[in-house]
């Protein structure tokens, strides 16, 4: 039998990712929505998450697709009725607002994901097995979009806890962090804020690799035309790349694997797992990476930004 969810928030990113997601997943039944302006036809509708909680009982399960300030609190007042919570990336705002939701989870016998839906890409399992037998000499990540065109007029992304060009360069370093073999860490950072915001929109990063490969990351959140989603790395037994966000994988310059976007299907795939077995999955490592350059980051100060 399908469990149910509950999907809060049901903007551009539950529209075009969630709600077909679930739909497609036998283990999982669409049985509320909550949003302060929008709703669904054919599915309970709320504007608070705590008039869900009480009116019904028969889902155990949250999926919260709101903007990561407010989500801690959703997040704490599912956990402690008792309900399952699936976490859209980041999963907090802060890395305390993480580590406490995880103590809530263990001390009500919860489920909790914080989902990396990049990480799921279909290549990205293929290039971690590849690496994991080759000595890595040197990895770049290009992260390249335009915030005009992913997050229009969404003002949130610029202010404290959005991420600013995090927000997409933390789906890189989710690959990133899942494909190579060992941990590295942010040695140097720089972080290019608009005038008038208070997030960067771009950011240069410089990791610190224990067996000594040069690691780095490049991101831009004002590149029109073609999207860049790569990561290079080069090896001692020859070049892997994975392109479009882990959804091409290119070794020695020749592509070997070339997938559809199934990203949000896994992790709700996924999730049916976790809540199965009342498991808890609360990799943190990508967030660790964004704390640590917004910590040791040398902040630049460019143009204005407007939508």
């Amino acid at each position: 039998m399908a469990r149910k969810v509950a999907l809060v928030g049901i903007g551009k990113i539950a529209r075009d990712q969630h709600l077909p997601a679930i739909a497609a997943n036998p283990d999982w039944e669409l049985a509320a929505v909550v949003s302060r302006n929008a709703s669904l036809e054919d599915v309970d509708s709320f504007t608070t998450l705590e008039e869900l909680l009480e009116k019904r009982p028969d889902i155990d399960t949250i999926s919260l697709a709101i903007p990561p300030q407010p989500r801690f609190d959703y997040a704490a007042a599912a956990l402690a009725a008792g309900r399952h919570v699936m976490l859209e990336k980041p999963p907090g705002q802060s890395l305390a607002e993480c580590h406490a939701l995880e103590a809530a989870a263990r001390e009500h016998g919860c489920t909790l994901f914080a989902t990396w839906h990049s990480r799921y890409a279909d290549c990205v399992p293929d290039a971690k097995a590849w690496l994991k037998e080759r000595r890595i000499k040197r990895l770049v990540i290009t992260w390249k979009e335009d915030v005009r065109k992913w997050h229009p007029g969404q003002d949130w992304i610029f202010e404290p806890g959005g991420l600013g060009v995090f927000d997409p360069g933390i789906n890189a370093l989710s690959i990133m962090t899942e494909i190579l073999p060992h941990a590295v860490h942010v040695s140097a950072a720089t972080l290019e804020f608009p005038a008038n915001r208070d997030t960067p929109i771009a950011a240069q990063l410089t990791f610190t690799d224990p067996t000594g490969a040069e690691v780095s990351a490049d991101f831009d959140w004002l590149q029109e035309g073609p999207q860049t989603w790569d990561i290079d790395v080069e090896t001692d037994e020859g070049t892997l790349k994975l392109a479009n966000g882990g959804a091409v994988m290119s070794v020695n310059g020749s592509v070997v694997k070339q997938a559809s976007d199934h990203e949000y299907a896994n992790l709700y795939k996924r999730m049916a797992e976790l809540v199965q077995n009342c498991g808890i999955d609360m990799d943190l490592s990508p967030m660790t990476h964004v704390a640590d350059a917004f910590t040791l980051g040398r902040r630049k100060t460019v143009a204005a930004f407007e939508f």
